[in-house]
């Protein structure tokens, strides 16, 4: 059981290094743009040909689902609406993973329309999740240090969201591209730091378990 505990935050830290090196990879990709980052997520996503978007989702999606999954082996102070929101955050990448694949091969507006909504929604779950959360990390010891960086990203999340309504909206579009990327830099790295907040605490039980057991 405890070496099971002890896996998740590796498979969440290292999805999320693979996610990040994927798109930065994908984003120094030059045929996308001259300015990848003035291209939504769904444009970079339909215009990648090295299958960057894909893989980082992809990536993200699983790290989501090994977050959640340590999260609750640990008893961590998060209530079932916060953990549902994290999961459809990851489910939500994977799907759009998938259609980042079918994107290219397709003349119709309806997939592209479909991965536009998606992807707003998505967006939207992570600073939510963080909001419900945040006060309980303050009032739990093993959670505390990690309450201050989790109540900023999940401020900058909010202040992201803002941004994302109103450039879609009066704002006409300008630097939706940058605010996507911006807003999705956050929420990675509020799932990250939970994720490294998780090995610390397994890690160092299993340590400690290790100690009492060759001193017993």
């Amino acid at each position: 059981m405890l070496a099971s505990k002890r896996l998740y935050p590796l498979i969440a830290c290292a999805a999320i290094v693979v996610a990040v090196v994927a798109a930065v990879t994908g984003l120094a990709e030059p045929v996308l743009s001259p300015n990848p980052l003035d291209l939504t997520i769904g444009e970079y996503a339909a215009l990648d040909r090295t299958g960057a978007a894909g893989l980082a989702m992809a990536a993200l999606g699983i790290a989501a689902f090994a977050v959640v999954a340590g999260l609750r082996s640990v008893g961590a102070p998060v209530d079932a609406l916060a953990e549902r929101l994290v999961l459809a955050w990851g489910a939500g990448l994977v799907v759009l993973a998938v259609l980042s694949a079918v994107l290219p091969a397709t003349g119709t507006d309806l997939i592209a329309q479909t991965y536009r909504y998606l992807s707003i929604a998505v967006l939207a779950a992570v600073p939510a999740a963080g909001g419900l959360t945040v006060a309980r990390f303050g009032e739990d010891e093993r959670w505390r240090p990690v309450a201050r960086p989790v109540e900023w990203l999940t401020l900058a999340g909010g202040f992201g969201l803002l941004a994302l309504v109103y450039v879609m909206l009066p704002g006409q579009g300008m630097f939706v591209g940058l605010v996507e990327w911006s807003l999705l830099g956050a929420e990675v790295a509020l799932v990250g730091v939970l994720a490294v907040r998780l090995a610390r605490l397994t890690w160092a039980r299993g340590a400690a378990h290790a100690s009492r057991a060759a001193l017993g």
